[in-house]
């Protein structure tokens, strides 16, 4: 949005602590908006060093939110959290799938706890994600992607309703990574030079295997080899594999890959290889399949199915009102039940939306 348009908007910055959502602060600033700033609490269950939510981020919000006059608001949704994202993380993963928490946490929490609790207040509700928006002649607001392929969020942000997008606001999704370190240095932003979070923010220091060991515990079964029904090992539960795996397996005669995964039978099933053909698909099913900003009725598209730089291209079948088929151009590694195939249009310029994988 031009400064003009913004002028006259209630403004709430989801402040993190990082230096992206700084430079957000600064970006607003510097056209003469003094937005109001919450640092949103999501930390653990119970014990502190579970806590992303770490007082080095909530001083260093702070310092920020001081630095151009910002006033800064606590805003407590651990309990949204952990009932709700952490609930589907949970029930995916028993299920056999693969879950993304941090798509569902922008659905339910950045743009859904906190705007039940505090976001109502305001017009628009500005994060540090890399991606941009655009409105078309008919007034419809499209989410389109950044101009750094490796930092790009759209497909973290492919989930959220037709509300949130209208609400949300990308001040630094024009830019790439390294020009907002530039701009963090120049204005002596504190957290300037602070490495990006990484892994599943609600963990924090905590490893995903030991988090999911807490709460689903182990569930020892049969590890087969898929080609010739070899029992080669045993698996502690099928939660700690995901499709396409290969490191970490701990299974002598490797490199095995994981290929396939029986939950009712509890059975693990793997192919032998550095790159077995088993582990590529090239059409898969998908379905709720979640439109942003409205239905389309392209046939040729690009596709994600995991936060990669590259857009693969592919045809759309569609089987129902929210089924479809992907036909993919070339054979894809590691598809995944519980993975969200994110679309895109053929320029992938706008993402039009998502859909689990049901394989």
């Amino acid at each position: 949005m031009k400064s003009e348009e913004l002028t006259d908007k209630r403004i709430a910055v989801l402040l993190s602590g990082g230096v992206d959502s700084s430079v957000v602060v600064y970006e607003l600033a510097r056209r003469g908006l003094h937005p109001d700033c919450f640092y949103i609490k999501i930390g653990p269950e119970e014990e502190q060093e579970w806590d992303c939510s770490s007082e080095e981020d909530l001083e260093m919000a702070t310092a920020v939110a001081r630095k151009y006059g910002c006033r800064l608001e606590v805003v407590d949704c651990h309990k949204e959290y952990w009932e709700q994202v952490t609930k589907y993380t949970m029930d995916k993963v028993r299920a056999g799938y693969t879950p993304n928490p941090d798509v569902m946490c922008n659905r339910l929490i950045k743009f859904g706890a906190f705007d039940e609790k505090r976001g109502r207040d305001y017009d628009l509700i500005a994060t540090g994600h890399y991606a941009q928006t655009e409105t078309d002649e008919e007034g419809r607001k499209w989410l389109t992607t950044s101009p750094d392929p490796i930092k790009d969020q759209t497909d973290f942000l492919a989930q959220i309703y037709d509300w949130q997008l209208k609400k949300a606001l990308f001040p630094i999704g024009h830019y790439v990574k390294d020009e907002v370190r530039q701009i963090a240095e120049r204005e002596h932003l504190v957290n300037a030079r602070r490495k990006d979070s990484q892994g599943i923010c609600f963990l924090g220091k905590v490893d995903y295997n030991d988090y999911i060991r807490r709460y689903l515990g182990e569930n020892p079964g049969d590890v087969i080899e898929l080609e010739t029904g070899r029992r080669i090992g045993e698996h502690r539960g099928l939660w700690f594999h995901t499709i396409g795996q290969r490191k970490g397996m701990g299974f002598s005669g490797g490199p095995w890959f994981v290929v396939k995964k029986d939950v009712a039978r509890n059975i693990l099933y793997v192919s032998h290889g550095y790159d077995p053909a088993t582990a590529y698909k090239q059409d898969f099913p998908v379905h709720d399949f979640h439109w942003l900003t409205e239905r389309q009725t392209l046939r040729e598209v690009t596709f994600k199915i995991r936060h990669t730089p590259g857009y693969l291209p592919a045809t759309l079948e569609w089987t129902g009102e929210t089924s479809l088929i992907v036909h993919a151009k070339d054979k894809i590694h590691g598809v995944a039940p519980g993975q969200f195939c994110v679309i895109y249009d053929a320029q992938h310029h706008r993402c039009l939306g998502s859909g689990e994988i049901t394989i």
